[in-house]
Order: structure tokens, then C-alpha cells, then sequence
């Protein structure tokens, strides 16, 4: 929750309540560096939590101090892979900050419907290509 903090509210300037209800029906994939910091974070969810038909991941975090470092591309890499295995059979949607929409594509999701603001941030939904 203290990455998460850091980031979406204070670094991208961005009240919101994070604590949503959402992280006990959650599996939480952490990424550590050598000196056992957290750097890397992603939420995963079965469908019917954030989307209907959808699995999903979401609340993906990068630590300011490890970004360039490809801390980003591992923890998507294995949540994908981790959704794969708890979530057999379904497909998984995100809500993509748009830019970081290159970084989603080159990653397999594909964007689906029109541009959004969430929190004032835009956003677009994508699902990943099966």
C-alpha cells in the first residue's frame, strides 16, 4: 500500500481512496530488489471483481527509484503469466494509464473502446491478445 501511496497519490498528484475493497479477493505479485526493497507491484483479479467478463491487473506499480531498470516489463511479464495459471481460461483487461499505452501493446494487450478519465488521469481499457 506504501508504493502504491507514493505513486498514484503522491507523485501523480492524485487523491483518490486506493483502499477500495478490491485487495482480499486479490492475489498481490511483488517484485523485490537485491537489498530486498519492494520496486514492483501488481494487483491480480478474477473476473467479476473489476470487469464482469474479465480477469484483470491492475494497481501496476513501479518504484520511482527502479524505473528504466525493466522492473515494469518483469512484473507485467509475470502477471500475465500468473493470471494464466490462477485464472485459466479467462481473458484479462486492464485500464491502462494511455502513456503507457506503447508499453501495453508491446506487452500483448490490444486497446478496446474509447479514451477515459479516471481520477482526472486518462486512461484506456485494453484486453490482452489471447
Amino acid at each position: 500500500m506504501a508504493l502504491r501511496q507514493e505513486v498514484f497519490v503522491v507523485e501523480q498528484n492524485c487523491p483518490y481512496l486506493d483502499a477500495d475493497g478490491k485487495d482480499q479477493d486479490a492475489w498481490h505479485l511483488m517484485g523485490f530488489d537485491e537489498a530486498n526493497n519492494l520496486i514492483a507491484y501488481t494487483r491480480l483479479l478474477p473476473k467479476g471483481i473489476s470487469y464482469e467478463k474479465y480477469a484483470s491487473i491492475g494497481r501496476v506499480v513501479t518504484s520511482p527509484k527502479a524505473r528504466g531498470e525493466g522492473a515494469g516489463k518483469e512484473i507485467m511479464t509475470a502477471s500475465i503469466e500468473w493470471c494464466a495459471k490462477l485464472f485459466p481460461n479467462q481473458p484479462v483487461k486492464i485500464s491502462a494509464q494511455t502513456y503507457l499505452l506503447k508499453f501495453y501493446k508491446n506487452l500483448g494487450f490490444e486497446p478496446v473502446g474509447e479514451g477515459y478519465l479516471e481520477d482526472d488521469i486518462p486512461h484506456i481499457g485494453m484486453i490482452l491478445k489471447s
